[in-house]
């Protein structure tokens, strides 16, 4: 079976995947983006945290993006296509922009603006939309605040259907019925050159999380399927239907 390397949503850390890592054992390991987990305080740039997703990868890899860790792994794809023998995108098909960009900045501005940085509503937020222990997990990793006008900016000049488009291999867009982050699903799915298109009833936003048994049985589907077919080629998993 092909490895499986995890990449975490803005904010977060390599501690968001700790069920995924535990269901899935010694066959996947998640990277920190710079700016989030033990690199807080390193600059983030696009080409830096495609840079890390590359790095973390021995052999060709299913990479697993979750909202900004799916907009990096596209990225990654497009930089380092040899090490990549499939994409699993989640909850990452709406086009960067300003509709994207000022919640945000405008989400930033008032956190920065409380005394504890809204460290105790960001809490509050992770333990109130995921299971306790990986809440807890997620808490633990450090939640990086700070760093979101830092990927806006990088955000700004990304033509993230170029990079999509680039990309040769096997690619399944994964959304949550549920979310807002689905916008131009459809328009990803044209820019895959390989690509299938999945939904899960009744999921939002953090799908990968608060339903970690599911989202990982999908990704061992994907896994499973590359290592069948070779990498290059998959057929579509059936963990989930859309």
């Amino acid at each position: 079976m092909v490895p499986v390397v995890f990449v975490h949503g803005i904010r977060l850390s390599a501690a968001a995947w700790s069920e995924q890592l535990r269901l899935l054992g010694n066959l996947a390991k998640a990277v920190d983006l710079p700016g989030h987990g033990t690199r807080r305080g390193e600059r983030f740039t696009l080409a830096a945290a495609a840079d890390a997703v590359g790095e973390a990868i021995d052999e060709p890899a299913l990479v697993v993006g979750h909202s900004l860790g799916g907009y990096v792994a596209i990225a990654a794809a497009a930089r380092y296509p040899e090490r990549v023998a499939g994409l699993v995108i989640a909850d990452s098909t709406f086009l960067p922009g300003k509709a994207l960009e000022t919640p945000f900045r405008v989400a930033h501005r008032l956190l920065m603006r409380l005394p504890d940085q809204g460290e105790r509503l960001s809490r509050w937020q992770f333990q109130s939309a995921l299971p306790p222990k990986l809440a807890e997990a997620v808490i633990g990793g450090g939640i990086a605040t700070e760093v979101i006008p830092d990927v806006s900016e990088a955000f700004a000049g990304f033509d993230v259907l170029a990079d999509l488009a680039a990309y040769p291999g096997p690619t399944w867009l994964v959304n949550g019925s549920r979310d807002h982050f689905r916008r131009d699903e459809r328009r990803f799915l044209g820019a895959c050159a390989d690509g299938r298109l999945v939904t899960v009833p009744k999921a939002g936003h953090y799908l990968p999380m608060a339903r970690g048994k599911e989202f990982a049985q999908l990704v061992l589907d994907a896994a499973r399927g590359l290592s069948i077919s070779g990498a290059g080629k998959a057929e579509a998993p059936g963990a989930v239907s859309g």
